[in-house]
């Protein structure tokens, strides 16, 4: 089965030299001008620093990449990729040994950041949705015909496409899952590629959250299923189309665990589990009893990461875990062989990966991924004895600079937790202000490799520290449930206090000019560390973050409905615990926070709806605590429009100057950003924020 998950290209961020301070900043103080001597001791900072000594502009960093995503059609003729056109990421396409690059799609507002072939060859697919709603669409255009017009292959208002399913043997197909009949639940369509006709293929009977495939029939046979009353998850299988569903596999609350694929025999199938050991192991299931027949892949520190299968026999070829960095087990002695010559053409240090591969496996595009500059993408034919050519490099402009090294550390929580981390860091030698970038989720993690905004801050003069708190996903059950119950006040945001005074220790940052930084559970933990612990804090900067728990949960969307008993469990009762929920919720303890905080909000988050940033906003602001409050009414969760995301990290960039002590370029709004100030004007009345909350 082929699952197309959503891929989001690399985002990026634009010249007035501020005063890097070389004395204590006070929570409150404010720009100061450059002096002789000032700029001597910068100067001299500088000496060991670990990127460029000139400003890295922030439309390099965070502007669209010139190349991303190349994808080889399966028949090997063509080579499709997203690039820039007027301004705006669209996909192109170019016969592959030809020179005849051309756009294929033509979008002029907010850009294309996932796109893939269907197995005809022919068909690009893409997802768009509008205004970062997060209802996407499925896409397709005919990549061979230059007159061709794409077409909304799911075209129902105020839908959601997903589960995009496109099989080898059935070229002119495909499946998706769309929630037009019911918000809440997905059902399975066929479509027909030359038409666009859709058929319902399986109707979702409730709690079904995703579906999988057979690859000889092409027949829906997996479903995934939630129960809602104790938030175990089960596999369900069945043995054609017009069978029943049976249950294989639960996994109770606590445990983790997925299908990945039917064997060839149909005896049995692979499965992710946890049962019985601390993290996912890819196992062997029976197809009839679910029963465990063989562990083929196990690693006591780490998840399973990825699975590599032959798309005929079904057998294991590689399996990938990352404790820290990506580590692979090879079942497969020619890809073996074949990674060992892919790792001798890296650049130093560099990550490999699959970008995509023809049906025939002979021809495939891989990426460069290294820590210190953008990735680099070759072609490495098989057919030609293995060789392996320069394709692009996805951000050409970042070669003309230094960047510096990205390092797995490890830090002990208070209780002895072992927890990685990621430090960036922009002297060597020295302490510098620190910025706690705190990854959203939670359940999720950060990695390595190179990170714009890590560059970014560090280029600016800051230390960036990246760290996998308990809760964070990819280290086992136990690490990932250790983080419940524990939002705010408990021990996932203790692991972010103990990072910081790591961070001090060690002689990495000063303690005085620390600023906590984060999107969604990060924007979270930044107002939780705000308010629950403001002596650790100069600055905070919270983008599409809650603030109130209980008013987040009461507007997710109607899809993410089968989660929200797991999600109380993991969060806790906000729902029958208002105390609870008051401990927890940053709105509550507003009267806490010191230090300046800058919000950064989009008007169409269908995740964290506005509301959040507008109740914490407008309670700062009658209280007269200093908050800065950017609202972008053409984005979701988070910022997509290139114009919005340099927009406000050049704010950001001044605020961090302000309160910490970097550098920053000089700053003026971009062309086509949309950012409006809702404290600043009467326009923006806000009773949902106001009177409904």
């Amino acid at each position: 089965m082929l699952l197309h998950l959503p891929l989001i290209v690399g985002c990026a961020w634009t010249h007035r030299t501020l005063p890097i301070r070389t004395h204590a900043v006070s929570r409150s103080a404010t720009a100061v001008a450059e002096s002789a001597s000032n700029a001597a001791t910068r100067a001299a900072v500088r000496m060991a620093a670990t990127t460029s000594d000139a400003i890295i502009p922030k439309s390099v960093l965070f502007g669209n990449p010139e190349y991303a995503s190349p994808i080889i059609s399966p028949d090997g003729k063509l080579l499709a990729y997203l690039r820039p056109d007027e301004g705006v990421l669209n996909v192109w396409c170019r016969t592959v040994g030809a020179s005849d690059d051309r756009v294929i799609t033509k979008d002029r507002y907010r850009g294309i950041r996932q796109a893939f072939w269907a197995e005809d060859s022919k068909t690009l697919l893409y997802m768009q949705d509008d205004g970062g709603d997060e209802n996407f669409h499925l896409w397709g255009i005919d990549a061979t015909t230059p007159s061709s017009a794409a077409r909304d292959l799911t075209p129902f208002p105020g839908a959601k496409a997903q589960n995009v399913v496109t099989n080898k043997r059935f070229p002119d197909q495909l499946l998706v899952g769309i929630n037009k009949r019911d918000p809440t639940q997905f059902d399975m369509y066929r479509c027909t590629l030359a038409t666009g006709e859709l058929t319902l293929d399986t109707e979702n009977p409730g709690g079904v959250l995703g579906w999988g495939t057979e690859d000889e029939s092409f027949e829906v046979r997996e479903a995934i299923v939630m129960n809602p009353a104790d938030s175990s998850t089960t596999v369900r299988v069945r043995d054609s189309a017009g069978d029943e569903w049976r249950d294989l596999v639960t996994f109770p609350y606590g445990e983790e665990g997925n299908m990945v694929e039917f064997a060839r025999d149909g005896k049995s199938v692979l499965a992710l589990s946890t049962l019985g050991r601390e993290t996912q192991a890819l196992v062997r299931l029976d197809a009839t009893t679910g029963a465990e027949l063989e562990t083929i892949a196990y690693d006591p520190k780490s998840n399973t990461a990825g699975i590599l299968l032959d798309d005929d026999t079904k057998e294991v070829r590689a399996v990938s875990f990352n404790y820290a960095r990506t580590e692979r087990r090879f079942f497969d002695k020619e890809l073996e062989a074949d990674f060992r010559a892919l790792e001798a053409a890296a650049p130093g240090g560099a990550e490999v990966s699959i970008a995509s591969r023809t049906r025939d496996e002979q021809t495939w595009i891989v990426a460069f991924r290294r820590d210190d500059g953008p990735t680099e993408y070759a072609v490495y034919d098989k057919e030609a004895g293995g060789t392996v050519s320069p394709l692009f490099v996805s951000q050409p402009a970042l070669l003309e600079y230094k960047f510096a090294k990205m390092e797995d550390v490890r830090i002990t929580a208070r209780d002895g937790l072992e927890l990685v981390a990621y430090l960036t860091r922009a002297d060597s030698d020295a302490p510098t202000p620190l910025v706690l970038l705190v990854h959203g989720g939670p359940w999720a993690r950060d990695g390595w490799g190179f990170n714009a905004m890590s560059q970014w801050m560090a280029n600016r003069g800051y230390a960036v520290l990246q760290v996998n708190y308990r809760g964070s996903s990819g280290y086992g059950k136990s690490f990932l449930h250790k983080g419940d119950k524990q939002w705010g006040v408990g021990d996932m945001q203790h692991d972010l206090s103990d990072a910081v005074a790591w961070a001090v220790k060690e002689g990495i940052a000063h303690e005085d000019r620390v600023c906590i930084f984060g999107g969604s559970y990060g924007g979270y933990a930044t107002l939780a560390g705000m308010t629950f612990t403001p002596e650790l804090y100069a600055c905070g900067v919270d983008i599409v973050g809650p603030s109130n728990i209980k008013t987040l949960l009461d507007s997710i969307p109607p899809y993410w409905g089968p989660l929200r008993n797991d999600m109380l469990l993991k969060i806790g009762d906000v729902d029958n615990d208002a105390d609870f929920n008051q401990k927890i919720s940053p709105l509550f303890h507003v009267d806490k926070i010191r230090a300046p905080l800058l919000i950064g909000q989009g008007a169409n988050d269908p995740r964290v709806k506005q509301a959040e940033a507008d109740q914490i906003a407008f309670s700062m602001a009658a209280k007269r605590i200093p908050v800065e409050y950017v609202l972008y009414p053409d984005e979701g969760h988070g910022f997509a429009r290139p114009a919005n995301r340099i927009d406000f990290n050049g704010r950001t960039e001044e605020f961090l100057a302000k309160h910490l002590g970097g550098r920053a370029e000089a700053f003026e709004p971009p062309e086509g950003a949309t950012a409006t100030f809702p404290l600043e004007t009467r326009s923006f009345e806000y009773e949902p924020a106001q009177v409904v909350y």
